[in-house]
């Protein structure tokens, strides 16, 4: 690999090393959005931005999780934003199941909108809880980015 060639760089990355899951969702960018990530996060993963159908699913996973023995987690820490560093926000949470990371980045210049998620597993209950999960993920991401998406195009 040539020293100029392009690389990727997340901020979950580096705060997540050697994990055992990872995907990025990308969407365009619209027209006259805002480029900040932190409003990018926070509009992504805000309960009333989501898709009713990722409510439905958030819902079930609230009242299944504790059947393992993973306490129902709370989804405005979850999901906070706990720094932001040029054109990305990080979104981060452990449990004792599983560490998560997230990366929400604007892309200006591509006209691109990222969701970079890093989960490593802990034990066999993270395992048991990652396995559907990781089937309905990358739909889950990209439903919300769509919906986000929209919403921010609006705001203009």
């Amino acid at each position: 690999m040539s020293d100029d060639a392009p690389a990727f760089r997340s901020l979950a990355l580096d705060e997540l090393p050697n994990p055992d899951h990872v995907d990025v969702i990308a969407v365009p960018l619209p027209p006259g959005a805002p480029t900040d990530p932190e409003t990018w996060a926070r509009t992504i993963f805000s309960t009333a931005a989501a898709p009713v159908w990722v409510r439905i699913a958030f819902g079930l996973r609230q009242a299944l999780v504790p059947l393992i023995g993973v306490r129902p987690g709370d989804p405005a820490t979850a999901f906070a934003v706990r720094r932001v560093v040029g054109e990305e926000a990080l979104l981060a949470e452990s449990d004792r199941h599983l560490d998560f990371t997230c990366g929400v980045g604007v892309d200006a210049r591509r006209g691109l909108v990222r969701v970079t998620t890093v989960v490593r597993l802990h034990g066999w209950r993270g395992r048991l809880y990652f396995a559907p999960v990781k089937l309905v993920h990358p739909s889950v991401v990209r439903g919300m980015l769509r919906r986000a998406a929209g919403i921010l195009a609006e705001r203009r």
